[in-house]
């Protein structure tokens, strides 16, 4: 959980300011003072904090000697001088384009079959579509830049006068004044605000996608600035860390007035955040431009790239080999033949032996074969389809499109759709093979309900969660009570025997309306407690959960309730418990808490007031916080709460009496599935006051990047004797369709991991809770949690016990992969501690622990740590070389989205920070379901079936043009007319496989959620294994061998046309083309699944614009048509044998698939094919 801070709102009056105050952070209240002999300056002016800013004095000769960053941010990519040179070398760094570069550049040598022209146009049109896409992009940056950079702020120009002044001018030093709703136009020193205490409060959405405010406070000594002509006055110089990208860290200086002033983040205003709920503000320049700290965060995002995008480069480089393998095997046949064309009477008589250039001269035949590889690896370029990536980036946008409009992954409540934040990884999206998931949040709805507690070792609180009722359903089947079903079953409900058979009886309660609070126990409820005989451990009890908290109090005028904001759901709901059960926190000021408590001698409420001394933040290592309060006798009281985990250990002697009971009850709530907090006090006496405070300022203090830590050794130190009070528990209920989904997931054959902070106990009974562990399934448990090896941790060295758990943790690994060995059948858990698991991911060990954890179905790491999850993330990506998604909601998912091939952020309650480094964010988990069986699927489908296709149509494309080639003797001689051969992959052919990565399907989308095992076809990768790849190629060779011969051999020498002319070359081209451009559409015609509308207008379109522009092309002079000059009109439309070999070409041409696809269907079906086979039969 996480403690934050909050808004306090507090009436305040003076001389007609401001009287509504609102904090949004509580701190120990101590404002700084000047620094003394005692505050680490010694890191300023060192390597790395060598920044000298002059305040109010960006002009002075010693400011200008700095020479720092302007204020001038550009984000773009390009400008205007770079964007062609630049784009162009983005674009060329692919080797198919670069490829395509370099024969284009022969194309203008003798050494070329075709024209310059031809071959150069369609690489122009492919990179230049790439080209403009990239300088829309770039352009919109661009204006965003423009209108940030000529925003204005008001800048001290001396003598008092502020100028509106634009952003891109601003200096370091210049003194400006953000007024409310304004953005910091650069990271600026805070000197004071509307507000006499000088706080402001500040959005940081822009930075860290957390949507509450946060609280800023000047030093005293600069908080005075209330009104512009008192800047005239003011100078002083800040001595800071250089620009670095630590968006929370500050560490600095500053002089005034001869003294020294240690700075924090507390008065650092980061460039991008927005000034809310406060009139204005003043502040110092201190980073500008570049330097400010959320442009050092603007770092690219980890690249990601699909499986099969880098599969398909090694097809490219396949294809690469293919074509210099065709072409030497060309080169060396015609050096061969060269060389005998001046012997037995020149076969070869037209290329003119005697009397040739160098390209054909036989007494130079290796020269000459020399130069027809190089002419034939021009020719035979179309092997390589030149337009398959942006056809690939076309269809991969338009499918994150379909994902963003998918109104089954809309959650309404929240008005938020899904967001494919990148379009790279759709297809991966149809290949996971594991998910490792948080789980609060995630799975469950961070919304929390107090349920439990224990107080002095009794338990209270009858309320049922749903683990319970899932072990209850794991056990036995509930009875029903007063014909009514029972599904809510009690931790302290009792077992009867009924026909022979224990059920578990279930005590009815009625459910609390009130948000956040779903607890039942009239022994404490309704003031019932003043007649419990621990009364003034309860007291206290209640006490903590009022006052050791962060959460903002918000009183209705009108009726007087009271509401609460919180920065975490659990705050919320220990604030709401207290005020139920009778002690209502209800006002906060800089300086107190006040709660309205039920006094339980009078039995009347009275209103207390607490003098707020400290608050000791929350942080993950603490995993506690506390309070330290001085009550109205003048007690100094400090309340306590955090984990059992480190709460236990800090407990004095005589404050263990309820230790034992508590811990039993805190097992029993984990097993339930509830969130556990361990509550404490201990009473200081002044002079340990007195100490602690002095060393804490100390701390609070110091200029030093350990600053943080020191202020948690201190807190350690006075955290410490505390007396026990009880314990609350609270329920995160799962979110809606999360066992449902898990379900599906798993059925799917998807491994599904859960990384949380929870204790074992808890883990396992929302993993039975979600589905994630189901009955039958066994148990693997790896724990270093145990009894002997806690007497050992306090008996033995650290080292030695290092050695000891590691060995251990070893040996269960071990003793777990002999157990599956074992076992003939069976489906296993692995459930890992945190413990445990820092030693299984050491580098001698997490091979071993892999390998048995991938042999499990389901696997749970509890009390994993944010860098454990990224670490455990890595383990799996790299161990098993499958497609890893990780799914989380908050800031400390974010490694663990960062290191998985995909990452899933749940915009949800934590903040936008896992959204934000996520590739696609999502409202809810079961969103999961779709997302990855209906779209995964598809998209993996779509461009495998897409690449599959685009190889099939080049190669057959290509290998028609070899052939002929290779007919013509090698001569480098080209089948077709070269508007022919560029045009082939630009306009004839690339709508229709467009349209088949865009809408084709297999299988609905209720056929997909039906059957989820058909998500293994991605698993598996069964759609783009090289087999099928090869199939296809073999298919494109197939095809075309077909069309040259059935061609050639109905055109050789025999009338073509009615006065008896033969067919000639240019006939015998553009009849083989026609042929190439029916078969690979009416191929494309029946690999379809599912027709739409514009699959065919884009298929037989095609068809039609081939008939159209032959007939256009060939209407333009010979000198530009060349060999297609009324070739259409004069001598194919007009011939009835160019009708029917075209239909006979294309029967031929397809009747090898379409029979190797009725074998298949009929005898060895795809997993697909069976579900359409059941879809047909409407089974």
């Amino acid at each position: 959980m996480s403690f934050g801070f909050l808004r306090i709102s507090s009436i305040m009056t003076r001389k007609g300011r401001k009287t509504r105050l609102h904090f949004r952070d509580i701190y120990s209240f101590k404002r700084k003072k000047a620094g003394s002999h005692k505050d680490d300056h010694s890191k300023i002016g060192g390597p790395g904090f060598s920044r000298v800013v002059y305040c109010n004095e960006s002009d002075s000769l010693e400011a200008n000697l700095r020479n720092y960053a302007t204020n001038y941010v550009r984000t773009t990519k390009y400008t205007a001088a770079t964007f062609l040179p630049k784009s162009l070398f983005e674009q060329f760094r692919r080797v198919a384009n670069f490829y395509f570069l370099v024969t284009g550049s022969l194309s203008f040598t003798s050494l070329a079959p075709y024209s310059a022209v031809s071959a150069i146009i369609p690489l122009i049109i492919v990179i230049g579509i790439t080209m403009v896409k990239e300088g829309i992009e770039d352009w919109r940056r661009k204006q965003q830049d423009i209108e940030v950079n000529n925003r204005k702020v008001k800048v001290h120009q001396g003598d008092g006068f502020l100028k509106p002044t634009e952003w891109k001018n601003l200096k370091v030093g210049d003194v400006v004044k953000v007024e409310k709703d304004e953005f910091f136009p650069a990271d600026l020193l805070l000197l004071s605000s509307s507000y006499e205490d000088a706080i402001c409060y500040v959005e940081t959405m822009n930075l860290d996608g957390e949507t509450n405010l946060k609280v800023k406070q000047a030093l005293e000594v600069t908080s005075s600035l209330h009104e512009d002509h008192e800047l005239s006055e003011f100078r002083a110089v800040v001595k800071c860390e250089d620009p670095n990208a630590k968006l929370y860290s500050f560490v600095g200086s500053m002089e005034f007035e001869n003294q020294q002033y240690p700075l924090s983040p507390q008065q650092l205003l980061l460039r991008g955040s927005k000034l809310r709920n406060t009139g204005h503000v003043y502040g110092a320049v201190i980073f500008t431009g570049h330097d400010t700290k959320v442009i050092q965060n603007s770092t690219s995002p980890p690249s990601k790239r699909s499986r099969i995008e880098k599969k398909m480069d090694h097809i490219v480089y396949f294809l690469f080999g293919v074509l210099f393998l065709m072409a030497f095997v060309g080169s060396v046949y015609f050096g061969v033949v060269t060389k005998k064309d001046l012997k037995n009477g020149h076969k070869r008589w037209y290329l003119r032996p005697d009397n040739a250039s160098v390209f054909f001269d036989p007494t130079r035949a290796p020269k000459a074969a020399v130069y027809h590889f190089l002419t034939a690896l021009l020719l035979y370029s179309y092997l390589i389809p030149i337009s398959l990536y942006v056809s690939i980036e076309i269809v991969k946008v338009l499918q994150s499109i379909f994902i963003n409009k998918d109104v089954h992954m809309y959650y309404e409540e929240a008005d938020k759709p899904a967001h494919a934040r990148t379009s790279n990884l759709n297809e991966e999206l149809g290949q996971v093979h594991t998910v490792l998931s948080d789980k609060t949040g995630t799975l469950t709805c961070n919304l929390m309900e107090f349920v439990k507690c224990s107080i002095a070792g009794i338990a209270y609180g009858h309320g049922v969660t749903e683990v319970e009722k899932a072990v209850a359903k794991r056990k036995g089947s509930p009875l029903t009570v007063n014909g009514e079903d029972c599904n809510e079953i009690s931790i302290g409900s009792h077992k009867r025997t009924v026909n022979g058979e224990d059920y578990t009886e279930i005590p009815i309660y009625k459910k609390s309306v009130i948000k956040g609070f779903n607890f039942d126990d009239k022994r404490i409820m309704n003031g019932n407690w003043v007649n419990e005989s621990n009364l003034d451990i309860i007291q206290k009890f209640f006490r903590v959960l009022a006052i050791c908290q962060t959460t903002i109090p918000d009183v209705d005028d009108n009726t007087g309730n009271v509401t609460y904001e919180a920065e975490s759901p659990d705050e919320a709901a220990f604030v709401v418990a207290a005020r139920e059960l009778g002690f209502e926190f209800f006002k906060r000021t800089q300086t107190s808490v006040s709660v309205n408590e039920l006094n339980p001698v009078s039995g009347i409420i009275v209103e207390r007031l607490y003098n707020l001394l400290n608050v000791l933040e929350f942080n993950s290592s603490r995993k506690r916080m506390s309070v330290i309060v001085r009550d109205e006798e003048g007690k100094i009281l400090l309340f306590s709460k955090g984990a059992d985990s480190v709460m236990f250990e800090r407990l004095g002697e005589n404050g263990r009496e309820y230790e034992e009971k508590t811990r039993e009850h805190v097992n029993e709530y984990a097993e339930a599935g509830l969130r556990t907090l361990i509550l404490a006090y201990r009473e200081l006496s002044e002079e340990e006051y007195k100490t602690f405070e002095e060393k804490f300022l100390e701390a609070k203090n110091s200029v030093s990047a350990e600053r943080e830590a020191m202020m948690d050794e201190v807190s350690a130190k006075i955290e410490k004797d505390l007396i026990l009070l009880g314990a609350t528990a609270v329920e995160d209920k799962l979110q809606h369709g999360v066992p449902e989904c898990i379900d599906k997931l798993a059925q799917g054959g998807i491994k599904i991991w859960v990384l949380t902070g929870d204790k074992m106990e808890t883990a396992i009974n929302i993993g039975y809770a979600c589905s994630l562990l189901r009955q039958g399934m066994k148990q693997i448990t790896i724990t270093l949690e145990t009894a002997e090896i806690t007497a050992l941790e306090k008996i033995s060295e650290k080292d030695a016990i290092a050695k000891v758990l590691k060995q251990n943790v070893l040996q269960q690994i071990t003793n777990g992969t002999a157990q599956i060995a074992a076992s003939s059948s069976g489906v296993f858990a692995l459930i890992i501690d945190g413990k445990s698991l820092t030693y299984a991911l050491e580098d001698d060990i997490k091979k071993l622990f892999l390998k048995l954890a991938i042999s499990c179905a389901s696997v749970i790491c509890c009390r994993s740590s944010p860098k454990q999850k990224a670490l455990v993330t890595r383990l799996v990506k790299e161990g098993t070389n499958k497609t890893t998604l990780a799914i989380g909601d908050g800031a400390n998912d974010v490694g663990m989205l960062q290191e998985a091939d995909i990452g899933i952020g749940i915009s949800g309650p934590e903040g936008m920070q896992a959204v934000m480094a996520s590739d696609i964010a999502i409202a809810q988990f079961r969103f999961l379901e779709r997302l990855l069986l209906v779209h995964g699927h598809w998209c993996y489908r779509r461009i495998s079936s897409m690449i599959c296709y685009f190889f099939y149509k080049n190669v057959t494309f290509g290998f028609t043009v070899f052939l002929y080639e290779a007919h013509a003797s090698f001569s480098a001689q080209p089948a077709y007319n070269d508007w022919f051969l560029s045009l082939y992959n630009v306009f004839f052919t690339s709508l229709p496989v467009i349209a088949l990565g865009v809408f084709d399907q297999d299988v609905s989308a209720r056929f997909c959620l039906k059957f989820p095992l058909l998500y293994q076809e991605g698993v598996q990768n069964v759609l783009f294994s090289w087999c099928r790849i090869v199939g296809w190629m073999f298919n494109g060779v197939c095809s075309a061998i077909i069309i040259f011969f059935f061609c050639t051999e109905a055109l050789s020498l025999q009338p073509f046309k009615k006065n008896g002319k033969i067919a000639e070359y240019q006939i015998l081209g553009a009849t083989m083309y026609t042929c190439v451009v029916w078969v690979v559409n009416c191929q494309m015609a029946i690999t379809i699944d599912y027709f739409t509308l514009i699959q065919h207008i884009f298929i037989w379109g095609e068809i039609a614009i081939w008939y159209i522009f032959l007939m256009v092309y060939g209407a333009l002079p010979p000198s530009f048509s060349t060999t297609a000059y009324k070739v259409f009109i004069e001598s194919l439309a007009t011939t009835p044998s160019f009708y029917i070999l075209t239909l006979f070409v294309v029967i031929s041409a397809l009747l090898p698939y379409y029979v190797y696809r009725a074998i298949q269907m009929r005898f060895l079906p795809m997993y697909h094919t069976r579900i359409q086979w059941i879809r047909y039969e409407g089974l």
